[in-house]
């Protein structure tokens, strides 16, 4: 059995989407300082680093971060490598056998940027396309995932991509490091944070492998 983390290190220059809040990590006390315990306060956006999606993101009505079911986030899921430059294509999915698969997390030349130094948010990273998004909804997947801080084209005009999955359920999670993972069939084990009323929470993220 072996585990693979695929969760982004939250630190200070952990690259954030523009406009959201930069992560902020300080030592509100410290023992080297004469303090009695180490204590770290946090400031940053429920969408920083690795993280879900729910369906209120982008729809008024729809399910916050706390009531997706927790069967969601875990059980068996399937990586697919991704050669595309710019957008993921239906056309690339099928290029695997997905039938049954209820996650998929889809592996791009994005997950390289995270093995490098990260300080700026990139905005020429590969998306996920509205035709593939359309076939994940017609495969009934529950969950997809990318190795970016957005599923969705940084030049989307109108969120499309996001408000066809989240209309259909179908949870999203971002932000996915996947440099060291191969095609095949997993485990997943995703872990958002329990913030209650909200429309996405950083995650834990975890894959084990099943051979």
């Amino acid at each position: 059995m072996k585990l693979f983390d695929i969760t982004l290190p939250i630190t200070n220059d952990l690259p954030v989407w523009p406009g959201d809040p930069s992560v902020s990590l300080t030592m509100n006390t410290s023992i080297a300082k004469g303090d009695g315990c180490n204590v770290t306060g946090i400031q940053m956006g429920a969408h920083t680093g690795t993280h879900i999606d729910a369906p209120y993101h982008f729809l008024q009505d729809g399910a916050t971060i706390d009531s997706i079911p927790l069967e969601t986030f875990m059980g068996r899921c399937v990586v697919i490598e991704v050669d595309s430059e710019v957008s993921i294509q239906k056309k690339d999915i099928l290029k695997y056998d997905i039938a049954g698969q209820s996650r998929v997390l889809v592996k791009t030349r994005n997950s390289q940027i995270w093995t490098g130094a990260f300080k700026s948010f990139d905005t020429n990273y590969v998306s996920l396309g509205k035709d593939a998004a359309q076939y994940l909804v017609e495969m009934k997947v529950l969950l997809v995932g990318i190795d970016y801080l957005s599923v969705e084209s940084f030049n989307s005009p109108d969120s499309s991509v996001h408000k066809l999955l989240l209309m259909h359920n179908i949870i999203i999670l971002e932000g996915l490091n996947l440099s060291g993972v191969k095609a095949g069939l997993y485990e997943l084990f995703c872990l958002p944070l329990k913030l209650m009323g909200c429309e996405g929470a950083p995650a834990r993220v975890i894959l084990r492998d099943t051979g």
